[in-house]
């Protein structure tokens, strides 16, 4: 709960400003967010480019857990040059959740970050708030943005403070990489993570290729450590299947390659016997 995106907020009022940095002559950035330990919405880094935050007796928030008591944000001072002054900022996320409610950061990913039972209430309450504010102050209801719950909310944050674009990361990757010219050339698409679930099938980099590979009629198996609600699997992929359901956990992450390549054999051994000819690059 006490963590935030502060640090951030210091490295792009540094490198966004003539003279700071050897990145001051860049015009352009896209920043890559998930995986994060925060969950506030962007507060710290918005903090951190000069934004202000105040209560109903003008006072600042300190803390993104109190922005329940938030009343009204004031933008950063031009005199000051504190806010984000790159000419174009990306943000290039892995998930499309918005920022509240059911799939809402808090609610998804919460737990991931130390958030306890306790907290959730406190924590919605905090970043709704945050989104209702800036709704009012600018009639944007940027809350409801695909990919704004993404690390800790920090894709609405982006997009409010740092007048970032929000783009799927995995778009961004995949025109770069010219993947699917390479997925017309295959017959199989394998791919995989530490943990499958239903939010892998959210934006994550791994859902979103077993997408491109079904809009291009190729089949994709999942293989990964853990396997959790296959259900919500599978419409996306041809076949999952999980380290720990061949071996303990405990020896899965002392041999991993070992114990893929076992699972490999196996997940072919039967494609093979429902009579699948594949041709695998």
């Amino acid at each position: 709960m006490r963590l935030d995106t502060k640090g951030l907020g210091k490295f792009l009022d540094r490198c966004s400003r003539p003279g700071r940095s050897s990145l001051n002559t860049a015009k352009q950035v896209i920043i890559g967010i998930g995986g994060s330990a925060t969950n506030d919405g962007g507060f710290g880094m918005a903090v951190e480019l000069g934004w202000r935050f105040l209560d109903a007796d003008n006072k600042e928030i300190p803390k993104w857990t109190d922005l329940f008591r938030l009343k009204s944000i004031l933008p950063p001072d031009p005199q000051n040059q504190r806010a984000c002054q790159f000419e174009k900022v990306t943000v290039a996320v892995d998930v499309q959740n918005p920022l509240l409610g059911r799939n809402g950061c808090t609610r998804v990913y919460g737990p991931q970050k130390g958030l306890r039972a306790r907290d959730m209430t406190r924590a919605e309450a905090a970043l709704s708030r945050l989104a209702e504010v800036w709704e009012v102050q600018t009639g944007e209801d940027t809350a409801s943005l695909p990919g704004a719950g993404a690390a800790g909310g920090l894709g609405f944050g982006l997009h409010c403070f740092a007048g970032a674009e929000i783009q799927l990361g995995f778009k961004i990757f995949a025109e770069a990489a010219g993947l699917a010219g390479l997925i017309k050339k295959a017959d199989l698409i394998i791919t995989g993570e530490g943990a499958m679930d239903r939010q892998t099938v959210m934006g994550k980099g791994v859902g979103e290729l077993s997408k491109l590979s079904r809009d291009h009629d190729c089949p994709c198996l999942g293989l990964a450590g853990q396997l959790k609600g296959a259900s919500d699997l599978k419409k996306s992929f041809l076949h999952c299947d999980a380290l720990a359901r061949i071996t303990k956990m405990a020896n899965a992450e002392a041999r991993p390659g070992y114990w893929l390549a076992k699972l490999a054999r196996e997940t072919a051994g039967r494609l093979g016997a429902n009579g699948s000819t594949l041709t695998i690059i």
